[in-house]
Protein backbone atom coordinates (compact mmCIF):
# COMPACT_ATOMS: atom_id res chain seq x y z
CA UNK A 1 0.00 0.00 0.00
CA UNK A 2 1.28 3.84 -1.06
CA UNK A 3 0.42 6.81 1.41
CA UNK A 4 0.93 8.20 -2.47
CA UNK A 5 -1.64 6.89 -4.02
CA UNK A 6 -4.04 7.59 -0.94
CA UNK A 7 -2.69 11.20 -1.31
CA UNK A 8 -3.72 11.08 -4.92
CA UNK A 9 -6.96 9.54 -4.40
CA UNK A 10 -8.26 12.46 -1.75
CA UNK A 11 -6.60 15.10 -3.97
CA UNK A 12 -4.07 16.08 -1.53
CA UNK A 13 -1.17 17.63 -3.25
CA UNK A 14 0.49 19.77 -0.26
CA UNK A 15 3.58 18.97 0.37
CA UNK A 16 3.67 20.23 3.79
CA UNK A 17 2.94 17.71 6.19
CA UNK A 18 3.88 18.43 9.37
CA UNK A 19 2.38 16.64 11.75
CA UNK A 20 -0.21 19.65 13.55
CA UNK A 21 -3.53 20.71 13.37
CA UNK A 22 -3.96 22.69 10.46
CA UNK A 23 -2.76 19.24 8.52
CA UNK A 24 -4.75 16.69 9.96
CA UNK A 25 -7.84 19.04 9.59
CA UNK A 26 -6.96 19.56 5.71
CA UNK A 27 -6.63 15.47 5.59
CA UNK A 28 -9.57 14.86 6.87
CA UNK A 29 -11.52 17.68 4.81
CA UNK A 30 -9.94 16.02 1.79
CA UNK A 31 -11.12 12.38 2.31
CA UNK A 32 -14.62 13.50 3.40
CA UNK A 33 -14.55 15.50 -0.17
CA UNK A 34 -13.44 12.74 -2.65
CA UNK A 35 -14.49 9.25 -0.56
CA UNK A 36 -18.43 8.44 -0.09
CA UNK A 37 -19.99 7.21 3.53
CA UNK A 38 -22.19 4.21 0.98
CA UNK A 39 -22.78 0.55 1.82
CA UNK A 40 -23.59 -0.04 -2.23
CA UNK A 41 -21.59 -3.64 -1.75
CA UNK A 42 -24.18 -5.09 -0.07
CA UNK A 43 -26.80 -3.90 -2.49
CA UNK A 44 -24.51 -5.29 -4.99
CA UNK A 45 -24.35 -8.66 -3.39
CA UNK A 46 -20.61 -8.22 -2.27
CA UNK A 47 -19.00 -8.37 0.88
CA UNK A 48 -18.23 -5.08 3.13
CA UNK A 49 -14.57 -6.43 4.02
CA UNK A 50 -12.27 -5.49 6.67
CA UNK A 51 -9.01 -6.08 5.71
CA UNK A 52 -7.09 -2.94 5.44
CA UNK A 53 -5.75 -4.57 1.88
CA UNK A 54 -9.21 -5.26 0.58
CA UNK A 55 -10.18 -1.63 1.69
CA UNK A 56 -7.42 -0.02 0.53
CA UNK A 57 -7.85 -1.87 -3.21
CA UNK A 58 -11.53 -1.03 -2.73
CA UNK A 59 -10.98 2.63 -2.10
CA UNK A 60 -8.08 4.23 -3.57
CA UNK A 61 -7.53 2.06 -6.20
CA UNK A 62 -10.90 0.84 -7.35
CA UNK A 63 -12.18 4.92 -6.51
CA UNK A 64 -15.05 3.45 -4.23
CA UNK A 65 -16.24 4.57 -0.84
CA UNK A 66 -17.52 2.53 2.24
CA UNK A 67 -18.82 2.58 5.50
CA UNK A 68 -17.49 3.97 9.05
CA UNK A 69 -15.53 0.52 9.80
CA UNK A 70 -13.50 1.21 6.53
CA UNK A 71 -13.08 4.50 5.40
CA UNK A 72 -12.02 5.60 9.27
CA UNK A 73 -9.81 2.37 9.38
CA UNK A 74 -8.32 3.98 5.99
CA UNK A 75 -7.61 7.48 7.60
CA UNK A 76 -5.85 5.48 10.72
CA UNK A 77 -3.53 4.31 8.45
CA UNK A 78 -2.58 7.03 6.60
CA UNK A 79 -2.30 8.80 9.73
CA UNK A 80 -0.24 6.51 11.72
CA UNK A 81 1.47 6.31 8.29
CA UNK A 82 2.33 9.88 8.42
CA UNK A 83 3.87 9.65 11.69
CA UNK A 84 0.27 11.35 14.07
CA UNK A 85 -0.10 9.33 17.33
CA UNK A 86 -3.86 8.05 16.09
CA UNK A 87 -5.95 5.33 18.13
CA UNK A 88 -8.82 3.57 17.38
CA UNK A 89 -12.24 4.08 19.32
CA UNK A 90 -15.59 2.10 19.42
CA UNK A 91 -18.52 4.30 19.48
CA UNK A 92 -22.30 3.67 20.68
CA UNK A 93 -24.84 4.80 17.98
CA UNK A 94 -28.00 6.85 19.05
CA UNK A 95 -30.72 5.99 18.29
CA UNK A 96 -33.59 8.87 17.70
CA UNK A 97 -37.04 6.06 17.61
CA UNK A 98 -35.59 3.76 20.72
CA UNK A 99 -34.49 7.25 22.55
CA UNK A 100 -30.83 5.38 23.25
CA UNK A 101 -27.73 4.34 22.09
CA UNK A 102 -26.88 0.95 20.39
CA UNK A 103 -25.69 -1.59 22.99
CA UNK A 104 -22.95 -2.82 20.83
CA UNK A 105 -20.02 -0.97 19.43
CA UNK A 106 -20.88 -0.70 16.10
CA UNK A 107 -18.73 2.89 15.25
CA UNK A 108 -15.28 3.16 14.55
CA UNK A 109 -13.48 7.02 15.09
CA UNK A 110 -10.19 7.68 16.06
CA UNK A 111 -8.65 10.06 18.36
CA UNK A 112 -5.20 12.11 17.32
CA UNK A 113 -3.15 13.84 19.68
CA UNK A 114 -1.48 16.38 18.93
CA UNK A 115 1.12 18.32 21.08
CA UNK A 116 -0.24 16.58 23.99
CA UNK A 117 -4.05 17.88 23.16
CA UNK A 118 -6.53 14.68 22.27
CA UNK A 119 -9.07 15.28 18.78
CA UNK A 120 -11.83 13.57 17.97
CA UNK A 121 -11.23 12.80 13.61
CA UNK A 122 -14.42 10.88 11.87
CA UNK A 123 -14.17 10.75 8.50
CA UNK A 124 -17.54 7.64 8.52
CA UNK A 125 -20.92 9.40 9.87
CA UNK A 126 -21.50 10.94 6.64
CA UNK A 127 -24.80 12.73 5.85
CA UNK A 128 -25.67 16.19 7.48
CA UNK A 129 -23.46 14.56 10.25
CA UNK A 130 -20.22 14.29 9.29
CA UNK A 131 -17.70 16.55 11.31
CA UNK A 132 -15.95 18.54 8.48
CA UNK A 133 -12.64 19.44 11.24
CA UNK A 134 -11.26 17.54 13.87
CA UNK A 135 -12.95 18.26 17.35
CA UNK A 136 -11.04 18.83 19.99
CA UNK A 137 -11.87 16.14 23.20
CA UNK A 138 -13.40 19.14 26.29
CA UNK A 139 -16.38 18.56 27.27
CA UNK A 140 -18.91 21.31 27.13
CA UNK A 141 -17.73 23.29 24.75
CA UNK A 142 -19.73 24.46 21.63
CA UNK A 143 -17.27 23.72 18.41
CA UNK A 144 -18.97 25.48 15.52
CA UNK A 145 -18.27 24.11 12.20
CA UNK A 146 -20.03 24.59 8.68
CA UNK A 147 -22.26 21.70 9.12
CA UNK A 148 -23.28 22.73 13.02
CA UNK A 149 -22.62 22.88 16.11
CA UNK A 150 -20.72 20.25 17.18
CA UNK A 151 -20.51 19.60 21.52
CA UNK A 152 -18.84 16.92 23.49
CA UNK A 153 -20.17 15.78 26.91
CA UNK A 154 -18.81 13.14 29.36
CA UNK A 155 -19.98 11.90 31.99
CA UNK A 156 -18.38 9.30 33.95
CA UNK A 157 -15.66 8.10 31.64
CA UNK A 158 -18.29 8.41 28.74
CA UNK A 159 -17.86 10.80 25.95
CA UNK A 160 -21.01 11.95 24.16
CA UNK A 161 -21.06 13.86 20.76
CA UNK A 162 -23.95 15.95 20.00
CA UNK A 163 -25.12 18.43 17.19
CA UNK A 164 -27.21 21.67 17.23
CA UNK A 165 -28.42 22.03 13.93
CA UNK A 166 -29.85 25.02 11.82
CA UNK A 167 -33.14 25.33 10.13
CA UNK A 168 -34.43 23.32 6.84
CA UNK A 169 -35.76 24.84 4.14
CA UNK A 170 -37.52 22.20 1.81
CA UNK A 171 -38.52 23.09 -1.83
CA UNK A 172 -40.38 20.40 -2.88
CA UNK A 173 -43.63 20.45 -0.61
CA UNK A 174 -44.35 16.74 -0.94
CA UNK A 175 -40.96 15.46 1.36
CA UNK A 176 -41.53 18.49 3.77
CA UNK A 177 -42.54 15.09 6.15
CA UNK A 178 -39.97 12.50 4.17
CA UNK A 179 -38.59 10.06 6.90
CA UNK A 180 -35.33 10.93 5.64
CA UNK A 181 -34.78 14.94 6.94
CA UNK A 182 -33.51 15.05 10.33
CA UNK A 183 -36.66 16.86 12.93
CA UNK A 184 -34.46 17.50 16.02
CA UNK A 185 -32.39 20.62 16.11
CA UNK A 186 -30.73 19.31 19.33
CA UNK A 187 -29.33 15.77 17.83
CA UNK A 188 -27.42 13.18 19.78
CA UNK A 189 -24.82 11.44 17.35
CA UNK A 190 -22.46 8.37 19.57
CA UNK A 191 -21.52 7.76 22.56
CA UNK A 192 -17.97 6.50 22.86
CA UNK A 193 -15.34 5.71 25.35
CA UNK A 194 -11.64 6.59 25.54
CA UNK A 195 -10.98 2.71 25.69
CA UNK A 196 -8.21 1.60 22.45
CA UNK A 197 -9.56 -0.78 20.26
CA UNK A 198 -8.27 -2.59 17.64
CA UNK A 199 -9.85 -3.60 13.55
CA UNK A 200 -10.62 -7.19 15.10
CA UNK A 201 -12.72 -6.10 17.84
CA UNK A 202 -15.27 -4.42 15.16
CA UNK A 203 -14.93 -8.28 12.96
CA UNK A 204 -18.40 -10.13 14.54
CA UNK A 205 -20.06 -6.68 13.96
CA UNK A 206 -18.75 -6.26 10.48
CA UNK A 207 -20.40 -9.33 9.93
CA UNK A 208 -23.49 -8.80 11.42
CA UNK A 209 -24.32 -5.33 9.99
CA UNK A 210 -24.31 -6.75 6.17
CA UNK A 211 -26.08 -9.70 7.17
CA UNK A 212 -28.74 -9.19 9.76
CA UNK A 213 -32.50 -8.46 8.42
CA UNK A 214 -32.50 -6.01 11.67
CA UNK A 215 -29.62 -3.86 10.01
CA UNK A 216 -30.47 -0.47 8.90
CA UNK A 217 -27.69 -1.14 6.19
CA UNK A 218 -29.33 -4.25 4.41
CA UNK A 219 -32.85 -2.47 4.66
CA UNK A 220 -31.13 0.80 2.85
CA UNK A 221 -28.93 1.34 0.06
CA UNK A 222 -27.20 4.80 0.54
CA UNK A 223 -24.34 6.93 -0.57
CA UNK A 224 -23.10 10.45 0.82
CA UNK A 225 -20.49 12.72 -0.44
CA UNK A 226 -19.58 16.18 1.03
CA UNK A 227 -18.94 18.73 -1.27
CA UNK A 228 -17.24 22.34 -0.43
CA UNK A 229 -20.93 24.00 0.15
CA UNK A 230 -22.60 20.55 1.43
CA UNK A 231 -23.31 17.26 1.08
CA UNK A 232 -25.03 14.51 -1.20
CA UNK A 233 -27.11 11.88 -0.52
CA UNK A 234 -28.59 9.19 -2.08
CA UNK A 235 -30.84 6.79 -0.28
CA UNK A 236 -32.34 3.95 -2.27
CA UNK A 237 -34.19 6.36 -5.39
CA UNK A 238 -33.97 9.31 -3.22
CA UNK A 239 -31.36 11.84 -3.87
CA UNK A 240 -30.68 15.17 -1.83
CA UNK A 241 -28.66 17.66 -2.04
CA UNK A 242 -28.01 20.11 1.31
CA UNK A 243 -26.44 23.36 1.11
CA UNK A 244 -25.12 24.83 4.69
CA UNK A 245 -26.62 27.96 5.73
CA UNK A 246 -27.75 29.09 2.14
CA UNK A 247 -29.48 31.89 4.81
CA UNK A 248 -29.03 33.15 7.90
CA UNK A 249 -29.35 29.75 10.36
CA UNK A 250 -31.16 27.72 7.44
CA UNK A 251 -29.67 24.66 5.27
CA UNK A 252 -30.93 24.18 1.65
CA UNK A 253 -32.12 20.38 0.93
CA UNK A 254 -33.58 19.49 -2.46
CA UNK A 255 -35.10 16.00 -2.77
CA UNK A 256 -35.47 14.54 -6.13
CA UNK A 257 -36.34 10.85 -6.62
CA UNK A 258 -35.17 9.22 -9.51
CA UNK A 259 -35.79 6.41 -11.49
CA UNK A 260 -33.75 2.88 -11.46
CA UNK A 261 -31.97 3.58 -14.76
CA UNK A 262 -30.54 6.67 -13.45
CA UNK A 263 -29.19 6.38 -10.42
CA UNK A 264 -25.71 4.78 -12.31
CA UNK A 265 -25.31 8.27 -14.02
CA UNK A 266 -25.67 10.04 -10.45
CA UNK A 267 -23.31 7.96 -8.90
CA UNK A 268 -20.45 8.46 -11.49
CA UNK A 269 -21.81 12.18 -11.99
CA UNK A 270 -21.86 13.03 -8.28
CA UNK A 271 -20.11 10.46 -6.34
CA UNK A 272 -17.50 9.35 -8.83
CA UNK A 273 -18.12 6.15 -8.48
CA UNK A 274 -18.51 3.39 -10.99
CA UNK A 275 -20.28 0.33 -10.45
CA UNK A 276 -19.01 -3.22 -11.54
CA UNK A 277 -22.02 -5.09 -10.47
CA UNK A 278 -25.61 -4.57 -10.54
CA UNK A 279 -27.07 -2.29 -7.67
CA UNK A 280 -30.39 -2.97 -6.30
CA UNK A 281 -31.22 0.23 -4.45
CA UNK A 282 -33.33 -0.11 -1.70
CA UNK A 283 -35.43 2.23 1.01
CA UNK A 284 -36.58 -0.38 3.82
CA UNK A 285 -38.66 0.29 6.79
CA UNK A 286 -35.64 1.17 9.03
CA UNK A 287 -34.79 4.75 10.11
CA UNK A 288 -32.20 6.37 8.43
CA UNK A 289 -31.95 10.10 8.28
CA UNK A 290 -29.93 12.37 5.93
Amino acid sequence: MDLEAYFERIGYTDSRKTLDLETLTDILQHQIRAIPFENLNIHCEEEMKLDLKTIFEQIVRGKRGGWCLQVNYLLYWALTTMGFETTMLGGYVYSTPDDRYSNNMIHLLLQVTIDGRNYIADAGFGRSYQMWQPLELIPGKDQPQIPCIFRLREEGGIWYLDQIRREQCIPNEEFLNSDLLEKNKYRKIYSFTLEPRTIEDFASMNTFLQTSPASVFTSKSFCSLQTQEGVHCLVGLTLTSRRFNYKDNMDLVVFKTLKEDEVNEVLKNLFSISLQKKLVPKLGDQFFTI
